[in-house]
């Protein structure tokens, strides 16, 4: 079905471009959200005296792509804390928000936006209302980046060619089923818990790059894994907190804390606060099978080349 979410992330060049190459996003318009006038000019709303913010319209076909999996990509594109800035641009335009007309959308919001704020000591400052009005912005604000492909952009350019290169989600249950093993089917789509100290990554540490084994989202880095003794590949972070989502998990009578994938929503592990002290405190203790772990040799190959920093830090 297609849906409409409206998100103010800063200039509307780089927002709108970002979820031009989102797999399921049919299109994304640049405009000007909840102004106090009518039809407002650039000009106008640079004046910040319509109290409109720059916000990109994303049409979406959501049996292609969720509401999460957008919000997601949204908070890993923005400051969520800077209030009225965001890059280079300072002003209440560049004001942070999520607007919606589906009051159905609002639980979703509300959910993505708890788990971001868990991870900041200080209140988001990112709007949650309602839209009330909607204005296109002028034509040369449209596709900006296509036509002025180095125009400038406050949303780094990494994310941009990861967005590019990930698997299309057009894949079925069935597709997906045939093409994982059996164990890495009830992993990631039933919660299983493969066996310990038998598994193929638990015992691996050459440098590379773990990726979501349903659609190849990086997730985790081999700079961050270490032998925890647990019996399964341990984690001190992933590459981005935004990357997974974390659950309250009360199955066989204990209280844990599940791990996800926001990108596929496949079951990774889960996280416990007994990890490396002086890197963080915590272990994502994570199944093989969840995983597909790429050497450092290979990752420019399939195009995971932005992240071999990251192997050394």
């Amino acid at each position: 079905m297609k849906k409409r979410i409206y998100l103010a992330g800063g200039c509307f060049w780089g927002t709108a471009h970002l979820f031009s190459l989102l797999e399921g996003v049919e299109k994304t318009v640049a405009g000007y959200a909840n102004s106090r006038v009518e039809n407002p000019s650039y000009k106008m709303v640079c004046t910040g005296l319509t109290e409109a913010a720059e916000t990109v319209e994303v049409v979406y076909d959501d049996a292609v792509v969720g509401l999460s999996e957008i919000l997601t990509l949204y908070f890993r594109s923005i400051d969520p804390t800077s209030v009225n800035r965001q890059g280079n641009d300072v002003g209440t335009q560049y004001r942070t928000g999520i607007y919606y007309t589906d009051a159905a959308d609002l639980p979703v919001i509300e959910a993505v936006v708890a788990t971001v704020q868990r991870r900041h000591d200080v209140p988001l400052a990112v709007e949650v209302e309602r839209l009330r009005n909607f204005y296109p912005a002028e034509e040369y604000h449209q596709d900006y980046l296509y036509k002025n492909p180095d125009g400038y952009c406050h949303v780094d350019p990494a994310l941009f060619r990861e967005v590019k290169a990930m698997k299309p989600r057009r894949e079925s249950k069935e597709e997906l089923r045939s093409r994982l093993t059996p164990l890495q089917w009830e992993v990631t789509q039933n919660g299983a818990t493969e066996r310990p100290f038998v598994n193929e990554y638990d015992h691996e540490f050459r440098p590379g790059i773990y990726v979501d084994i349903t659609d190849g989202t990086p997730l985790f880095v081999s700079s961050r894994k270490y032998d925890s003794g647990c019996g399964w590949p341990a984690f001190t972070r992933p590459i981005d907190p935004a990357l997974v989502t974390e659950h309250l998990d009360t199955s066989f009578g204990r209280v844990r804390t599940e791990v996800r994938s926001a990108s596929s929503g496949s079951h990774l592990g889960h996280v416990f606060p007994d990890g490396p002290v002086e890197d963080g405190g915590m272990r994502y203790c994570i199944n093989s099978a969840s995983l597909r772990f790429v050497p450092a040799g290979k990752m420019k190959e399939e195009g995971y080349e932005d992240y071999l920093p990251l192997i050394e830090a």
